[in-house]
């Protein structure tokens, strides 16, 4: 069973920073476009960043200059560093790996973010 397991959410100020991580098993990364959304109360869930299999990454224009996306394909693992962080990130992330013909979802990890 593929799984991505996200890690590192929680409560911060804000102005301050937090780095997610999400963990693949079974599959490997390498083949995948690998996604961070999320989702706050009320909201659709939207695209917050994306990193290729080239290591092209994608953001969306709300968190640019703030977030970035990595991944370490040996560790099969991606990462999102989120710096100064404001209230309005406050949601529940959540890692996504796709490739065109296959997709699949994290449970999900909740960051706070107190004014």
């Amino acid at each position: 069973q593929v799984q991505l397991v996200e890690s590192g959410g929680g409560l911060v100020q804000a102005g301050g920073s937090l780095r997610l991580s999400c963990a693949a098993s079974v599959i490997r990364i390498n083949s995948y476009t690998m996604g961070w959304y999320r989702q706050a109360p009320g909201k659709q869930r939207e695209l917050v960043a994306s990193i290729t299999s080239a290591h092209l990454a994608n953001y969306a224009g709300s968190v640019k200059g703030r977030f970035t996306i990595s991944r370490d394909n040996a560790m099969n693992t991606v990462y999102l560093q989120m710096n100064s962080l404001k209230p309005e990130d406050t949601a529940v992330y959540y890692c996504n790996a796709g490739n065109g013909l296959v997709g699949y979802w994290g449970k999900g990890a909740l960051v706070t973010v107190s004014s």
